[in-house]
């Protein structure tokens, strides 16, 4: 099986967590951010991740390939989600200002770290699409981090009855594929500091997972 993906991508990330969290042989495929064509031809619309099956067939939908790949191993199934409401709540209030941190430096790191912006056409279309959705350029959204990172603080505590996985013996839940892949996306940052306790969350499940970190290219 294969998975195409974006490594940027929250959504891409949920499937990468599967794939780590499950133990599973899918090989990854880097898809090029403007390509929009790969995709209409394996799904028929413009999205990743997308899925190619052990038959061939396409599968899109970041959440229905979730659920795919958790009936491959029942073992380790993903348990129920138990903080919706609070998970929901967060990302809907922290999306204003992780958009304007990330975006501009997904472009930064883009040639050496970011695979799915190899060529120059991706990262163009990227930024075109980005700075429209923001409705700001990316040097001034990078130039005013500092604020961004501020209006940040006012959403942690959004997050505090959400648990750890050392406190569920390390199980996984649907939580965590809807929290973990933004909060990720998150240690790009260069100068944010999480809450002790989110730190401690975001560590926990990346090593569950196996889903690289950006603190070492933080910027």
């Amino acid at each position: 099986m294969k998975l195409f993906i974006f490594d940027h991508c929250p959504y891409c990330v949920r499937a990468m967590m599967m794939t780590g969290w499950k133990g599973l042989d899918i090989e990854w495929v880097y898809l090029q951010n403007h390509d929009v064509d790969a995709r209409i031809r394996m799904v028929g619309a413009n999205m990743v991740p997308i899925l190619e099956k052990a038959d061939g067939s396409f599968m899109g939908e970041s959440l229905d390939i979730v659920a795919y790949l958790d009936k491959l191993d029942a073992a380790s199934a993903l348990a129920p989600a138990a903080f919706s409401k609070e998970i929901q709540s967060f990302l809907e209030e922290s999306s204003y200002y992780s958009c304007r941190l990330l975006f501009p430096r997904n472009v930064k790191v883009a040639a050496v770290d970011m695979p799915e912006f190899a060529e120059t056409e991706a990262i163009a279309w990227y930024s075109k699409n980005k700075t429209a959705l923001i409705s700001m350029d990316f040097d001034d959204a990078y130039a005013k981090s500092t604020t961004y990172i501020a209006g940040l603080a006012h959403c942690w505590p959004l997050l505090d009855k959400v648990s750890l996985p050392t406190e569920r013996n390390n199980q996984l839940s649907y939580d965590d594929i809807l929290l973990f892949p933004g909060l990720r996306n998150l240690t790009l940052v260069k100068g944010l500091v999480f809450p002790e306790r989110i730190r401690r969350y975001i560590d926990e499940v990346a090593q569950l997972t196996h889903i690289r970190l950006y603190d070492a290219i933080a910027i």
